[in-house]
């Protein structure tokens, strides 16, 4: 079986920054080990299986190079990009995601990208390893959320600055850990993301983590709306907006590569 492939890059416009995801547009049933070993193939954070079951619905699943997880930002998002500009779904359609979280709706608008999402809830905490410091950095908040922590460093500069263990990291979280700290005059928040048991030491630029981040920051200082930026070597960009229990995440995205599998 021949399977096509797309790697786009996420949170970006820039190619080779960003996030990059592999899209696949299933043909025809696969099964979740074939799913799971593809995605250990194609070695990136994420890779997205697509089933198309409407006009503008798909049933979409995640995988790390190790895990099925339940649900990513980047790849929603660059799986949406690549629905458009190979013109699977017209630019004035929305695009309804069927996922292990729920219902998903993304749409165009200009040059970016929408995403709704539900807000991960957050609730304040002390880590009870990384109490002070992460790595050199002085830890001044915290936060727990399902399986991950936020821990909250001095300044924008820190959260660069880190350079975390991996194995150390593993330890002592279940999926991850994000950092973050306010920003500057160019962007609201910092952040950085660390999920070794996934399979990933550091994820260049995710969704998923902002959907916990837009909570957090929102219960500190009230803002419902956030210009963030994610510091890692490959970094990006987004602009948050929460609405109730929901967070529209705008991002870009640029295809970098397609081709096929045979598998």
């Amino acid at each position: 079986m021949q399977l096509p492939i797309v790697t786009i890059d996420a949170f970006t416009d820039i190619p080779f920054s960003g996030n990059p995801a592999a899209i696949c547009l299933l043909p025809g049933p696969v099964p979740e080990e074939g799913m799971q070993l593809i995605a250990a193939e194609m070695n990136l954070s994420e890779t997205a299986f697509l089933e198309q079951t409407g006009e503008n619905t798909f049933k979409v699943r995640w995988f790390t190079p190790t895990r099925e997880v339940d649900i990513c930002g980047h790849a929603t998002l660059a799986s949406a990009f690549m629905l458009y500009v190979e013109e699977v779904v017209d630019m004035d359609k929305d695009i309804v995601f069927d996922t292990n979280s729920g219902e998903l709706v993304v749409k165009m608008e200009g040059d970016e990208i929408v995403m709704d999402f539900p807000i991960i809830p957050t609730k304040e905490a002390e880590h009870p390893y990384f109490k002070d410091d992460f790595f050199g950095q002085k830890v001044i908040g915290a936060a727990a959320l399902d399986r991950n922590w936020i821990l909250e460093l001095e300044n924008f500069h820190a959260v660069e600055y880190a350079r975390p263990l991996s194995n150390v990291v593993a330890v002592h979280s279940d999926e991850g850990i994000i950092i973050t700290a306010k920003g500057d005059d160019q962007y609201d928040i910092y952040s950085r993301y660390f999920a070794p048991n996934l399979g990933i030491n550091e994820d260049p630029v995710t969704g998923f983590a902002h959907c916990a981040l837009i909570d957090y920051w929102h219960n500190k200082n009230g803002l419902e709306n956030l210009k963030a930026f994610q510091s890692s070597r490959r970094e990006g960009e987004m602009r948050l907006e929460k609405i109730g229990d929901r967070v529209k995440i705008y991002g870009k995205a640029v295809k970098i590569f397609e081709g096929f599998l045979e598998i």
